[in-house]
């Protein structure tokens, strides 16, 4: 039996969607090269391979093909069984996708869904959508290998945990979700020869090309009310982490036999658990893997110890998610991260030479101007490597999305655009949406102003950056 999986292209002029991989599926300027890897197909490919399934996967996005090449080639490959990657903001164009699918092969592959659309996981999505069998709820890889296994042996999927399907009578039935996967060592390393390798980019602080993305982890357990993948993906706020010594043994796969000069490690959050993560960095250096890489970390719970550490096995950069410097602001929303003490981590990061990304992301309760413009300052104070303003996207499946429908503060249900960038959907207590859009894009021109002041000041005097600085303020 053959199985096609495949992240379907995603573009519109001048710009090119991502979505497998991301965990804030987006528009990118075309001129970008941010490209995540789309880890649950890569891990389902080699779930299914091992198990004896012929298998194609393609990233049609990070190869940047059109519709008709993308099915020129599922068609060569004449699967059984197709398996597409969607997501909310997507949504359009994936169901546009599988129409031309259906219409260039009839009715011979099964065609499943899975990704970042929580309302593919209901017996509705089915109804509504005729040219879908199957939609696999969250976490995938096991529910595609027993989805994939039943049909090879013309069986019933009904007793399949994490599937939608249609019954005997046509009837669209939605079982349970999978329990999570305990063991991620038991899972084959992610198929990674079937894909542009060089095409994926996640390089903070500058690490070298060609890098290459990994997971040491799964999931969060911390609460953000507004964070996707553990409400949608995972469904729960479990933390599972792999073995510190398999992590290292593919790390050192895929530097000294692959040739990837560094590594980004794209956890939901990194640093949980310090003696695992110092067991890590040791076999780093026990196995002389001397390539920079980078990780997805949460500030507060660094210490000097372990940064120490991190920077001794190697870590080039880091990326911290603040969101916000407003206390009960990061309390509110479920992040409970203590500012203070994230500011001293920022702060040894930067001592130890440790260069850092900061996040943050305005709209959440409890916002206003003054507080946007407390965190932009507070950002220029801490004089990061870069920084990314979003606009908080309350998207479907989660809690975010369920207080605003609840307090009649989400404003569009044009799914486009939920892309956390160039439009807020929702309004706080004190800000309209557009009000929202118009801080993000000051918050945006005071940092462009401060980076080329930065630059400047490396060849010219400290007065040239402030009067940039002052100028970029008063625009705003």
């Amino acid at each position: 039996m053959k199985v096609f999986l495949g992240n379907p292209p995603w573009r519109k002029p001048g710009f090119y969607g991502v979505r497998a991989g991301s965990r804030w599926p987006h528009f990118e300027h075309e001129s970008s090269r941010y490209m995540p890897f789309p880890f649950g197909l890569a891990y389902a490919a080699a779930v299914l391979e091992r198990d004896g399934f012929e298998v194609a996967l393609v990233d049609g996005v990070a190869e940047r093909i059109g519709d008709e090449e993308y099915l020129a080639r599922l068609r060569d490959f004449s699967p059984d069984l197709v398996i597409h990657e969607i997501s909310t903001i997507s949504i359009a164009q994936d169901m546009r996708v599988i129409d031309l699918v259906r219409r260039a092969m009839g009715g011979r592959p099964r065609v499943a869904v899975c990704g970042l659309h929580v309302h593919a996981f209901s017996p509705a999505f089915l109804d509504e959508h005729r040219q879908i069998d199957f939609s696999l709820i969250g976490e995938y890889e096991m529910t595609a290998l027993e989805l994939a296994r039943c049909l090879a042996a013309g069986g019933d999927p009904s007793p399949i945990a994490g599937l939608v399907f249609r019954g005997a009578d046509g009837a669209a039935r939605a079982n349970p979700r999978r329990p999570l996967l305990r063991d991620l060592d038991s899972l084959p390393w992610p198929a990674r020869r079937h894909l542009p390798m060089t095409n994926y980019c996640d390089t903070p602080g500058g690490i070298p090309e060609p890098s290459v993305q990994m997971w040491a982890s799964r999931g969060c357990p911390f609460r953000c009310t507004f964070c996707a993948w553990p409400q949608i993906v995972y469904g729960s706020h479990d933390y599972r982490a792999r073995d510190p010594v398999k992590v290292a043994e593919e790390m050192e796969q895929l530097v000294k036999e692959a040739g990837f000069r560094s590594v980004y490690f794209d956890d939901d959050t990194f640093n949980i658990g310090k003696p695992r993560i110092l067991a890590l960095c040791a076999e780093i250096r026990r196995r002389g893997i001397a390539v920079p890489w980078a990780i997805m970390a949460r500030a507060d719970l660094m210490d000097e110890e372990m940064l120490r550490a991190l920077k001794g096995a190697g870590l080039h950069a880091l990326k911290y998610g603040v969101e916000s410097v407003d206390q009960e602001i990061l309390d509110r929303c479920g992040k409970q991260m203590d500012i203070r003490r994230t500011e001293a981590m920022i702060r040894a990061t930067r001592r130890l030479g440790i260069l850092y990304h900061l996040t943050f992301t305005f709209g959440l309760p409890g916002e206003t101007r003054e507080s946007i413009r407390r965190s932009v300052d507070w950002c220029l104070r801490m004089d990061p490597d870069t920084v990314q303003f979003s606009l908080t996207t309350p998207f479907p499946g989660s809690r975010f999305y369920e207080e605003m429908a609840r307090e009649g503060r989400i404003v569009c249900r044009d799914w486009e655009k939920y892309d956390g960038y160039f439009h807020c959907v929702v309004n706080t207590e004190r800000l309209s949406a557009r009000e929202l859009e118009e801080e993000r894009n000051a918050a945006v021109r005071r940092w462009n102003a401060h980076a080329a002041g930065r630059r400047e000041g490396r060849r010219g005097p400290l007065a040239w950056v402030l009067r940039a600085l002052k100028k970029a303020t008063a625009r705003s």
